[in-house]
C-alpha cells in the first residue's frame, strides 16, 4: 500500500514541476542574472589575457573554490542529519502532529520524506563538488594561458575560450547547487502538510524569479549592455 495520499502526489508534482521550470527558465533565458554573469565571466577571461601578473585572477578563483567547498561540506552535514532523523521517527511524528497546522502522518511516509530530503542534499553535494573541481581546472587553464604579448594570436584566443567555457560551466553547476538549496527549504514544508509544500514551493519560486529577472543585482550586472 502506498504511503502517499493523492494530495501528497499533487504537492510533489507541484514542487518538482516548479523547480524544473525555474531551472529551464533561469539557464535558457539570455536576460536572466545567470546568463548575464556568464557573459561577465567571459569578459573576465578576456581581461585576464592582457595581464602579465595573473595573481588577481588566481585569488578570485580561490574564493570561488572556497565557496564551493563550504557548501559541499554543509551538504554532507545535512545528509548526515537527515539519516540520523530516521532513528527518531516516532518522536518527530509526535512533534509535527502537535504543531498548529501539523497533519498526522505514518512512520512510512515520514521515512520517505526524510530519505527524499537526504537525496536532494546528495544531489546538492555533487553539484558543489563538481563546481569546485571545475573551478580548479579553470585555475589551471588561467595559469596555462600564453603571455599577454601573444594577444590576438590563435593560441591566445583558444586559451581564453577554454578558460571562459570552463569558468562558465563551473558557475552553472554552482548555481544549480544554490538553486537546489533554496528548493530544499520549500521541501521542508512537506513535513507539515502537502498544502504547505505547495505554498512554500510557489513562494520560493517567486523569490528566485524576482532575484533572477527583476532584481537590482540584474540591473547592476547588465548595466551598459
Amino acid at each position: 500500500m502506498s504511503p502517499f495520499t493523492a494530495l501528497d502526489l499533487v504537492a510533489l508534482c507541484v514542487f518538482f514541476g516548479v523547480w524544473f521550470v525555474h531551472h529551464l527558465v533561469s539557464e535558457l533565458s539570455p536576460g536572466g542574472l545567470s546568463s548575464v554573469m556568464a557573459r561577465r565571466r567571459r569578459e573576465w577571461m578576456g581581461r585576464m589575457s592582457a595581464r602579465e601578473a595573473r595573481m588577481p585572477d588566481s585569488i578570485t578563483m580561490q574564493g570561488l573554490q572556497n565557496g564551493s567547498a563550504f557548501f559541499a561540506s554543509t551538504s554532507l552535514i545535512a545528509i548526515g542529519g537527515g539519516l540520523a532523523a530516521l532513528q527518531a521517527s516516532q518522536q518527530a511524528i509526535e512533534v509535527f502532529a502537535a504543531l498548529p497546522f501539523g497533519v498526522a502522518t505514518t512512520p512510512q511516509l515520514y521515512d520517505v520524506k526524510v530519505v527524499g530530503f537526504s537525496a536532494i542534499f546528495v544531489y546538492i553535494f555533487f553539484k558543489f563538488v563538481w563546481a569546485y573541481r571545475l573551478f580548479n581546472y579553470c585555475s589551471i587553464l588561467i595559469v596555462a594561458a600564453p603571455p599577454p604579448d601573444m594577444r590576438g594570436t590563435p593560441e591566445m584566443e583558444i586559451a581564453v575560450e577554454r578558460a571562459a567555457r570552463m569558468n562558465i560551466e563551473a558557475g552553472r553547476h554552482f548555481n544549480r547547487g544554490l538553486r537546489s538549496l533554496f528548493f530544499v527549504l520549500a521541501y521542508l514544508g512537506w513535513f507539515l502538510s502537502p498544502v504547505v509544500l505547495i505554498a512554500s514551493s510557489i513562494v520560493v519560486w517567486i523569490v528566485l524569479y524576482r532575484r533572477q529577472f527583476a532584481s537590482e543585482s540584474l540591473r547592476a550586472a547588465s548595466f551598459g549592455e
